[in-house]
């Protein structure tokens, strides 16, 4: 399989998406206006290639826009907010975004992407490595010239 694994950050920083993408820490409720709501994701990889999992639940797969770029996965999605009244309400509205970076460039044709149970579910097939051309090469004792090598030192 090309590439290496996605790794997990385990940082006492937050990644420049969660500062930005999410709600500011120490802040809780606030966002840029402008902002795109952060999708959680879930990356795995087995020999066949990685699976993307993105928790939109309530969502219309129609509202769904998925994009291929190089090494990079893009799930975008529109969620509009019913117009009836609501007493209280903690379910998000608005344009939802998340890119994932992968190892290796995507090979976009054979993608695939299912919705169920609020989970959007991208299947992402990696070619093979190709096999590599090392090969040794062996290093003559100094006692004997290369070929075409005159004996004489200028």
């Amino acid at each position: 399989m090309a590439g290496g694994r996605v790794e997990r950050r385990r940082s006492l920083f937050p990644d420049f998406n969660d500062w930005f993408n999410r709600e500011f820490p120490g802040l809780p409720g606030w966002r840029p206006a402008t902002a795109a709501h952060s999708i959680p994701v879930e990356v795995s990889s087995d020999a066949g290639g990685y699976v993307l999992r993105a928790e939109l639940p309530g969502m219309d797969p129609d509202d769904f826009s998925i994009t291929v770029d190089d090494n990079l996965i893009t799930v975008s999605a529109e969620h509009s907010e019913s117009e009836e009244d609501k007493e209280h309400s903690e379910f998000r509205y608005g344009s939802f975004r998340r890119t994932v970076r992968l190892p290796a460039t995507i090979p976009a044709d054979d993608v695939e992407a299912s919705y169920a149970d609020g989970i959007l579910t991208i299947r992402v097939p990696m070619p093979e490595e190709e096999s590599s051309t090392a090969r040794t090469i062996p290093v003559k004792r100094g006692g004997t010239p290369p070929e075409g090598a005159t004996g004489v030192n200028p």
